[in-house]
């Protein structure tokens, strides 16, 4: 790679983090490395709309490209919603220079949600521990519905010793 092209994805990358940064309520106590959203979040068309160390909250606009062969969200961009707030959630109760990695994660699947509709998520911790923290996500469409729970387990990785 050379230089331009790493100096046009450096520009890239900082222009994505400022935008990811957008729209967020910060909790007092929480690790700030929790404000980046991974690029993956922006292609799918992921929004955090409430960010704290007890509670993470999202969505997405659920559109064709997003749907499975019934007209409705494709299950793995549900999972995948779950999982940016997990790791977003254990991000922002890391500390400094700590990493997180999701290492379990169930879904359970209760009702579609068609094209136009909004996928909501909230995220909620029910372990928060030194070596992991486990997460359960809600997500629910327009109508209230509950469509699908999800529990994640993450991986505390601490710092690396310099």
């Amino acid at each position: 790679m050379g230089a331009a092209s790493a100096a046009l994805l450096l520009s890239r990358t900082i222009r994505r983090m400022k935008r990811s940064l957008r729209g967020y309520r910060l909790g007092l106590k929480m690790n700030r490395d929790a404000e980046f959203r991974p690029p993956f979040a922006d292609f799918m068309g992921m929004k955090v709309t409430h960010i704290s160390p007890d509670r993470v909250e999202g969505e997405i606009v659920v559109r064709a490209e997003l749907e499975n062969r019934f007209g409705v969200l494709y299950g793995g961009a549900v999972m995948s919603l779950a999982d940016n707030l997990g790791g977003t959630a254990t991000m922002a109760n890391l500390p400094e220079g700590a990493r997180t990695a999701t290492i379990e994660s169930k879904t359970n699947f209760f009702a579609g949600i068609p094209i136009g509709d909004t996928a909501r998520a909230e995220c909620t911790a029910l372990h928060r521990g030194r070596t992991t923290m486990v997460w359960q996500t809600r997500i629910t469409r327009n109508d209230g519905k509950l469509c699908a729970i999800v529990i994640q387990t993450q991986i505390v990785i601490p710092a690396e010793k310099t």
